[in-house]
């Protein structure tokens, strides 16, 4: 059993601190991995230890490993070679998972225990203002909710247009005892050169324009949450610089004498694949490591369709044009959305501003689609209603046509495969007798 001066446990009654993997990265003869649910744990090289390691410079009993809620809390128990973080032999630490120990000339990796089939089910058709039903987002939603009482590391991955702030916003907003505020740095527009003063600030006279002194975003978010975007972008000469941040807590000012610390909790998001980036040297695999304690991927718009209608009506009561009506609806979600939940809320912006969809990659299609939806559900006779649907095409193939051709009618004409004063009159009658490009006779 633990001695008295074991890290505080839990009392009874509090909510459950963070379940962590414990796991061997290097040692002689290691041998499996420990799951802590609770309470406390032993490792060493002695049967008798929750985690063993064969390896001679590691005691018999070496360091205890207890959960609280601020992380892991470890105890090195006067062993022979020492407990070691960041190349500093410590007596006692509390680490969050994601942190690396070393145990003599072993290494420990402590990763969070985030199993599926581990997450209670999610009951609910948004999560802090991000909306999902499909299966893909209440995964996340599961997920999401079983971080709220954990502060480590996130790393968020999509396809641009996704929700990632959006996720992140949640993140901020669920996090347990985070008061301070979010910010949000985009990692690829900003200047290579202004990147250290943006993420660590700087002090007066430290470079050429240092006018004054400057906070960084580190700074800014302490106490509240530091959201990285498009991580993949960050230059591979800075990316030493913002481990040692989030290894040690600790940021330097450019320009300043001294450390100090922050607590800021990290999300960072990507639409890279940061494990190709790492294969190929152009991101820092420790770096990646220690950003992606927890991946949760954000799905395309293409595999959440059934949320199409309520993200729809959402931003529709954002741009102010009330209840999307059935056609406008069905119009919508036979779309395809290459820029994902970005491209629908511009849709529908569009929609609210204008009264009309916008087409989609310049397809004529999208105005025929919606008023064939409008026409099928009125209660008229098939006669009169086909008739309709037909004026509503050659209104749309003739204006379409004398657009392509600067309103020369003639050319028009030639590509209709139509006669030159037959055209002449279709466009009278559709176009309501404006007149829409040059006469017979211009020149083409």
């Amino acid at each position: 059993m633990p001695s008295d001066e074991t890290v505080p446990m839990i009392r009874e009654g509090e909510a459950a601190p963070q379940a962590v993997v414990l796991r061997w990265i290097t040692g002689t003869n290691s041998a499996g991995v420990f799951v802590l649910r609770k309470g406390f744990c032993r490792i060493g090289s002695a049967d008798d230890n929750d985690l063993v390691v064969r390896d001679s410079t590691v005691s018999r009993h070496h360091a205890e490993l207890a959960l609280t809620m601020e992380g892991v809390g470890v105890r090195d128990l006067s062993s022979r070679n020492g407990t070691y973080y960041l190349g500093q032999k410590i007596e006692r630490v509390v680490l969050s998972p994601g942190a690396r120990l070393g145990i003599g000339n072993a290494v420990l990796a402590i990763e969070p225990y985030l199993e599926d089939d581990a997450l209670a089910p999610f009951h609910g058709d948004s999560y802090r203002g991000v909306v999902g039903l499909a299966p893909a987002m209440q995964r996340l939603f599961a997920m999401l909710t079983r971080l709220e009482r954990s502060r480590v590391p996130i790393l968020l991955q999509g396809e641009s247009g996704v929700g990632k702030e959006v996720v992140a916003r949640a993140i901020h907003d669920g996090s347990v005892g985070d008061k301070g505020p979010m910010v949000v740095v985009n990692c690829g527009a900003i200047p290579r050169e202004l990147i250290g003063s943006e993420l660590f600030g700087h002090k007066r006279g430290s470079f050429t324009g240092a006018v004054s002194d400057r906070s960084g975003a580190f700074d800014e978010a302490d106490g509240g949450t530091l959201f990285l975007d498009e991580i993949g972008e960050l230059p591979l000469d800075m990316q030493p610089a913002l481990l040692r941040a989030l290894e040690s807590g600790e940021i330097r000012p450019i320009g300043a004498e001294k450390s100090h610390q922050v607590k800021a909790r990290v999300v960072s998001a990507t639409h890279r694949d940061l494990e190709a980036d790492v294969a190929a040297g152009r991101f820092r695999e420790d770096l990646y490591y220690r950003l992606c304690v927890v991946k949760l991927l954000v799905p395309p718009l293409r595999e959440r369709l059934v949320d199409i209608e309520h993200l729809a009506q959402r931003f529709a009561q954002q741009a102010g044009a009330g209840d999307l009506p059935r056609p406008v609806l069905e119009a919508l979600k036979a779309r395809h959305y290459k820029g994902n939940v970005r491209e629908l809320r511009n849709v529908v912006h569009a929609y609210g501003a204008l009264g009309v969809l916008p087409l989609e990659g310049g397809v004529r299609r999208a105005p025929l689609e919606l008023a064939l939806r409008e026409l099928a559900e009125r209660p008229e006779h098939y006669a009169t209603l086909k008739d309709e649907l037909i004026d509503q095409f050659s209104r749309l193939y003739i204006k379409g046509l004398l657009e392509r051709t600067a309103g020369n009618q003639t050319a028009a004409a030639r590509l209709a495969g139509m006669d030159r004063t037959h055209f002449g009159r279709l466009t009278a009658k559709h176009l309501e007798g404006r007149s829409y490009g040059r006469q017979s006779g211009d020149p083409e």
